[in-house]
């Protein structure tokens, strides 16, 4: 695919820098079977699908991991932590993160955090063609405790504005558990306990995957043909449990809709090559590339937030609703006055056809 096929004009005020009063306060706009675009919310979800559907969702916890901290001259450093290299969980860690400071840091170099916590860092080694750093992080109450106090959470580049308390719960779904993401599964962000509740009351069964988004989510594309991008790693898990929810949807011949393109990158990444339609538990890591021509085998419907232009997120909205209905709903989405990206109002692409 072209990358020129993804763009679109977007006026800077639909970007949206808060979330909506409610967790699903937002609109929804529902690209329907025949391709009409209908003007809902978000509470209407429920409504929407089918009694019996199966409803994926992420359950990646975002990390506090932006940090700032204090060279030894008092100079500040704002590091952004990436993955940890090894199992987190002690009073040691070793991360992957990107340090950024008014000059370079050289390896030896010995950090200190802000906040009433303690927390040193050191500089390990450098990855100067990744532009990344490997970091030493020790707090004698363990790093993640310390995190939890010095951290801060780590909007989006377009979030205009510093990260804030209400950022802490609201960039965050209410069913996050697993930590190990640097940017949220903002789909999810929509649902709410009541929302999950009335999903229940409809008959609509819920699973849970993993796939910890990274910050290679908001790597811009750099290349004229899709195919030539290297698409950016990230872990997932599928585990026994939503692989037995995909089966039990199957054999009632329900639909499966994932929430957000995490949801859908985990289960496509885990699809069974002998079932169609199926997955097989999987873990590890996935570079899935998922756009117009390829044939997704598991998910069926989508719900998604409105993504960046020129982007790969947009790239697998369009796999699945189809390019040219994609990009009349964004153009429509702009003209009635959506509010765009992570904290932004959502899409429900509707399945074409119950297998």
């Amino acid at each position: 695919m072209r990358l020129g096929e993804l763009d679109y004009e977007l006026p800077e005020e639909l970007i949206a820098a808060r979330p909506p009063a409610e967790r699903d306060g937002g609109r929804l706009m529902v690209v329907a079977r025949g391709g009409e675009l209908h003007d809902r919310v978000i509470t209407d979800l429920p409504s929407l699908l089918p009694a019996g559907a199966l409803v994926v969702v992420n359950d990646t916890r975002v990390l506090p991991a932006r940090v700032f901290a204090r060279k030894p001259t008092g100079g500040r450093v704002e590091v952004l932590l990436l993955e940890p290299v090894g199992e987190p969980g002690t009073t040691v860690e070793r991360w992957r993160a990107l340090v950024r400071g008014s000059k370079s840091l050289s390896v030896g170099t010995r950090l200190v955090a802000e906040g009433a916590c303690e927390l040193t860092i050191e500089v390990t080694s450098k990855d100067a063609v990744a532009g990344t750093a490997e970091l030493s992080l020790v707090a004698p109450a363990g790093v993640a405790a310390a995190l939890e106090v010095v951290g801060h959470m780590p909007l989006p580049p377009y979030v205009a504005r510093p990260d804030d308390a209400e950022d802490r719960e609201r960039y965050q779904t209410v069913y996050a558990k697993r930590p190990g993401a640097v940017a949220a599964p903002t789909a999810g962000l929509h649902l709410s306990p009541s929302l999950l509740a009335a999903l229940t009351e409809r008959g609509v069964e819920v699973a849970s995957v993993t796939l910890h988004v990274s910050l290679g989510t908001f790597q811009p594309v750099k290349v004229a043909d899709l195919d030539d991008h290297p698409m950016h790693a990230e872990r997932f898990e599928v585990g026994e449990a939503a692989a037995a929810a995909v089966t039990r949807a199957r054999a009632r011949g329900a639909p499966v809709f994932a929430i957000g393109t995490t949801s859908v990158r985990a289960l496509e990444s885990a699809a069974d090559p002998g079932r169609r339609g199926h997955v097989v538990p999987s873990v590890g890591e996935t570079r899935l590339l998922i756009q117009p021509g390829f044939r997704l085998s598991v998910v069926d419907g989508l719900l998604t937030n409105f993504h960046l232009p020129r982007s790969t997120l947009l790239a697998l909205v369009s796999a699945m609703a189809g390019h040219e209905r994609t990009m009349e709903a964004y153009r429509a989405a702009v003209a009635r006055r959506y509010r765009f990206f992570s904290y932004g109002d959502a899409m429900l692409i509707e399945p074409r056809a119950t297998r």
